[in-house]
């Protein structure tokens, strides 16, 4: 079997086009101006994070409980220095450290939640809209009623059910987690119910019931694949909002102990008091993670969610046909060519037919 090369290739070459499919790869090549610089933007600030969550131990110079090195205590509320690049916190802790440390928190909550109400959203939206009826009208009207309900005030109760309102890092993470996850969770039920209504009556759904497929075959190899198409977009926004979950959780004195994990909205709750004495460093360095980490999030999302426009895509090619035509001469009858090709003119000539 012949193989096909990129123009300019060396005869045999492997294609190379493989690498440029990945989504992410995929999507940058589709962007154009503002989106493309927003996705970059958003790309750069959610690998910070993620970087920053795997590499803590590498990069904070304390733990996110320490309060002594060999010289002796920190002491609580001291300036920005070379010792503490950040400053030290109302408790003696040190901000740079609980800042880096508190990434890993958010990442973990949000992988958790986004996962649990991932699985769960997509399997009962697949029975929803593949049999329908009276399961189909019970879990709209759950979703619903779920949807409707404050999804902070759903993690204040859930935190204090589960841990008693004060948790070890694990009891804190899986409250939040869990109470993000039931929020999330009728979200992915929606869409992915919306887009199984519409496939199953699709001509490949029913020749794959004609030949006897399995109703699990159908739902897992035919309509699972196209239904949830759109899910990464929303997943990329319900990360930034589990961040601010978080965050909200903590500040209301409703998260995690500090001794057991580092975490922003618990340092932004105990920075309030600074504010009003002078002590600026306690509160804007926690409240900058938080915002750059939902920012970069949301930049992503908004970013795909533009890209997965189809008029996008048409000015982008409309751009790259209108380039091919600058560079070509036509004129009724056929492009004008010299003999050895238009490169053998001379700066000047005019080509004859």
């Amino acid at each position: 079997m012949a193989t096909t090369t990129a123009p300019g290739a060396p005869a045999g070459a492997a294609p190379r086009r493989g690498w440029r499919r990945l989504p992410v790869v995929h999507q940058l090549r589709q962007s154009v101006g503002l989106q493309r610089g927003m996705l970059i933007a958003g790309l750069v600030l959610t690998g910070l994070l993620i970087l920053t969550a795997l590499l803590a131990p590498l990069l904070a110079p304390y733990g996110f409980n320490q309060l002594r090195d060999a010289d002796g205590a920190f002491g609580a509320q001291q300036p920005p220095s070379a010792e503490h690049w950040l400053g030290t916190t109302v408790g003696g802790f040190d901000v740079l450290s609980r800042v880096i440390y508190g990434s890993r928190t958010a990442l973990l909550v949000m992988i958790i939640a986004i996962a649990a109400s991932l699985v769960i959203g997509v399997l009962l939206g697949l029975v929803s809209g593949y049999f329908g009826g009276w399961l189909d009208r019970v879990l709209v009207v759950i979703a619903d009623a779920v949807y409707a309900f404050p999804s902070l005030l759903l993690a204040i109760v859930l935190a204090i059910v589960i841990s008693g309102g004060q948790s070890s890092m694990w009891g804190g993470v899986l409250a939040a987690a869990l109470s993000i996850t039931v929020v999330f969770t009728p979200q992915y039920l929606r869409v992915v119910r919306a887009e199984t209504i519409r496939i199953k009556s699709e001509a490949f759904v029913e020749s794959a019931r004609v030949i006897g497929a399995s109703n699990g075959r159908i739902m897992l190899k035919h309509v699972l694949r196209n239904a949830t198409r759109t899910l990464p977009l929303i997943i990329t926004l319900n990360a930034s909002e589990a961040v601010l979950t978080l965050a909200g959780l903590g500040f209301l004195g409703f998260g995690i102990e500090p001794t057991q994990a580092a975490e922003w909205g618990y340092d932004l709750n105990r920075a309030i008091a600074d504010v009003t004495s002078g002590i600026w460093w306690t509160s804007v360095f926690p409240g900058l993670a938080i915002v750059l980490s939902v920012l970069g999030i949301t930049l992503v999302g908004e970013s795909l969610n533009d890209l997965a426009d189809p008029r996008l895509r048409t000015r982008r090619a409309s751009a790259d046909v209108t380039g091919d035509v600058a560079a070509t001469s036509v004129v009724p009858g056929g492009a004008l060519t010299a003999p050895g090709g238009l490169e053998g003119l001379e700066p000047g000539t005019e080509a004859t037919r």
